[in-house]
């Protein structure tokens, strides 16, 4: 099972200069970057773009590079484990500055957010692949994004930016498979969205609403559970006070108890960090919850 603090230990296992495996699923990926010649892979230290960097590196060599875009909604633990998981693979990688939370359209935290991060990403990307001479920038895109509701799919058409696990036609269970034969250590890794899309729609991206989000689910994180998200909601002012949130806390349901064995540490770090209740949703966590509510039925905010 995947775990960060042994990421850059495991990850040693996964860099190579031996030939890839026979495996036509991997073969078929091998051959979509191998036609590249060069590219730019927008990389989070997520399985499906550490994969497609990984196997990049194999293919084109220092032809192939990580970029990883730095923001107040990218968690520290995440980036630090995209550096090691790159470092590991002797891949060339460069982390840059995003600035997306300037961008109104992303600040108003609308259903299409992503959009406006993404656009930012490829326009960062597009700069530094001419910067660094390479030919494509590519993403950690497979088919099974196709079917969900993801605005930064327009982003990625609009930039002309490639998808090679779509082009080899390969789904989330074969990009996980195929991590763990190659050795990649973040196969098994749990999905990990933005810090922004912790908030629900509507309300304001801020850098300390991130700040709050980041540092209690590190806290989590910290006591050795896998799968959680902070989901941040608006208490607004009410009967003269000044308002304040709500940290509504989705664990993986298998993880449930051992959260609520450890609720007095969780409870007292996220008064710390100025939330006025912190909760423990017992629906347990699920992918992309806040889209359960985009036909009126939520937690009401206020922005």
């Amino acid at each position: 099972m995947y775990r960060a603090m042994d990421a850059l230990e495991a990850a040693k296992q996964a860099h190579t200069t031996d030939d890839l495996p026979d495996d036509p699923a991997l073969a078929r990926l091998a051959d979509v970057l191998r036609g590249m010649g060069s590219a730019l892979v927008c990389y989070s230290g997520g399985v499906d773009s550490a994969f497609v960097l990984l196997v990049a590196h194999k293919v084109l060599g220092d032809r192939a590079i990580g970029m990883t875009a730095v923001s107040a909604s990218l968690a520290p633990r995440e980036r630090d484990g995209a550096i090691a998981i790159a470092k590991a693979i002797g891949a060339r990688h460069e982390l840059v500055d995003s600035n997306e939370i300037e961008d109104e359209g992303y600040a108003q935290n609308g259903v299409d957010r992503c959009f406006y991060c993404k656009s930012e990403l490829y326009r960062i990307a597009a700069k530094k692949r001419v910067d660094w001479g390479m030919a494509f920038i590519l993403n950690g895109t497979n088919t099974d994004d196709l079917g969900d509701y993801r605005p930064g799919l327009d982003a990625a058409r609009e930039a002309e930016a490639r998808s090679p696990l779509v082009e080899a036609a390969l789904d989330k269970a074969e990009v996980r498979r195929l991590s763990k034969l190659l050795g990649l250590p973040v196969w098994d890794k749990p999905a990990s969205a933005c810090l922004s899309s912790r908030l629900p729609y509507g309300t304001r991206v801020t850098a300390e609403r991130l700040h709050q989000i980041g540092e209690l689910e590190e806290a989590i994180a910290d006591l050795g559970i896998r799968q959680a998200r902070v989901r941040w909601h608006a208490l607004g002012e009410v009967a003269g006070t000044s308002g304040g949130a709500i940290a509504r806390i989705e664990i993986s349901k298998d993880e449930i108890a051992r959260a609520f064995e450890h609720r007095d540490a969780i409870v007292a770090r996220g008064m710390e960090l100025g939330f006025a209740y912190v909760t423990l949703d017992l629906a347990g966590y699920r992918r992309g919850s806040h889209n359960e509510v985009l036909s009126g039925r939520s937690l009401r905010v206020l922005s």
